[in-house]
């Protein structure tokens, strides 16, 4: 198929390897720009360059890069992941091309600009603070009374989040958390602190088009207190478009998109459904991580990547569809397994029980025996992740429940 242009991607790693073939497939080249001289840490992982006409790495000359990707006159420049949204956002207004712009940038992308950008436009957000200094942070814990959470204002993946009950836990964990390096290869300057908020967490997956805005994907979590964090994440199963709870969601989140100005492109949105209403944990301006939007496609034949597509590419294809509810044909869910070990694992014992479940789809396996285990903290120390898929519900369900049940200290033999 001849090329009718190129779309830039910036920061295209694993995690969004899906992205390139699909713009691929409608008859685009693709450019990948890397928006860091280094890879950060967590992408440290081989990379298929393949699908890409040119690799750009951004040296810190604006210009430079500029010049190197006009030789390309590409049509779209896309944000492959979290790390990649700013920078996305400055090469597509610099080009002129459909884009967020930057005056919003910071508010998709750190955590605590985002929630009082929501606040700002008038919706329910978590009382919050930016912490600067251990004697500040301690303040604020004692008037504010009850649970906080700590967070990196600017990290991913559940890393370097604590569940504090008391003003001297929530400065053991912020002087743990200040100024260390995170999955993103940088310091965590900025560290944020908000009031927990009760409630069912639930995730919506969009893609918008110049303010008009698409559901790809609503998910359920469920969650679990183990090795001591509060909110490990259990499960997650994909919902109907429609219902009371995720009419209501979709109502919220919609706001938070034109809040924090997404206009164009994927978004990630976490959100607790609390006694009074949907409150914001923080929203992502990229597609769903983890593999989302493959497991998606598995549920309703669509996701992110092919509305992306359509968002910056096929314009008329998304005016004509955007309005339309996705349908499951079949039911999906991720269940992350929980280590609750250090050491080396020699083994799982009940792996032959997890491969004969009725709606199995696949297993991701982490950690091989021989290899070293840790206690699972966060969304990066699963040592298995199995994924189910089913035409009817109640078996997707019970065998999700099955798998927390073999979970535990039996599920793993450890040396």
């Amino acid at each position: 198929m001849p090329l009718q242009g190129y779309v830039a991607i910036v920061d295209a790693y694993t995690p969004t390897r899906r992205m390139a073939p699909r713009f691929r497939e409608a008859g685009y080249g693709c450019v990948r720009v890397q928006s860091t001289a280094d890879v950060p840490k967590m992408y440290r992982t081989p990379f298929d360059m393949s699908d890409f006409a040119a690799d750009i790495v951004h040296d810190g000359r604006l210009e430079e890069t500029l010049r190197r990707l006009q030789e390309f006159d590409p049509v779209a420049v896309v944000a492959g992941g979290e790390i990649g949204v700013e920078f996305a956002d400055l090469l597509s207004e610099r080009l002129g091309l459909a884009t967020n712009g930057t005056a919003l940038s910071a508010a998709r992308r750190d955590k605590y600009t985002m929630i009082e950008a929501v606040r700002a436009a008038g919706l329910r957000a978590p009382e919050q603070i930016r912490v600067t200094e251990a004697d500040q942070l301690r303040n604020w814990h004692q008037r504010t009374t009850g649970k906080v959470v700590l967070k990196p204002a600017r990290s991913a993946a559940s890393e370097g989040i604590h569940f504090c009950d008391s003003p001297d836990e929530s400065v053991a964990a912020f002087r743990r958390v200040h100024n260390q390096h995170n999955i993103f290869s940088t310091k965590n300057e900025s560290i944020v602190a908000q009031r927990y908020i009760v409630g069912t967490e639930y995730i919506v997956n969009t893609v918008s088009r110049a303010g008009r805005h698409h559901v790809c994907d609503i998910w359920r979590t469920t969650r679990v207190s183990v090795n001591g964090i509060l909110d490990l994440l259990a499960s997650l199963y994909i919902l109907p478009r429609r219902g009371d709870v995720q009419d209501n969601l979709v109502a919220y989140a919609f706001q938070v998109l034109d809040a924090v100005g997404i206009r164009y492109g994927a978004a990630h949105i976490e959100i607790k459904m609390t006694p009074e209403g949907p409150c914001l944990i923080e929203v992502g301006a990229r597609i769903g991580g983890g593999d989302n939007p493959y497991y998606a496609e598995l549920a309703t034949g669509e996701s992110q990547l092919g509305w992306v597509v359509d968002a910056y590419l096929r314009p008329d294809r998304f005016e004509r569809r955007y309005t339309r509810d996705y349908e499951i044909t079949h039911y999906v869910a991720s269940v992350p397994m929980l280590s609750p070990y250090e050491g080396t694992l020699a083994s799982y014992p009940f792996m032959k029980v997890v491969e004969d479940l009725p709606s199995l789809h696949d297993i991701r396996i982490s950690v091989h025996p021989g290899e070293p285990i840790r206690r699972s903290v966060d969304d990066m120390t699963y040592p298995v992740i199995v994924n189910l898929r089913h035409e009817v519900e109640e078996i997707v369900m019970r065998d999700m429940h099955t798998l927390r049940f073999l979970d535990g200290h039996a599920f793993y033999e450890v040396a």
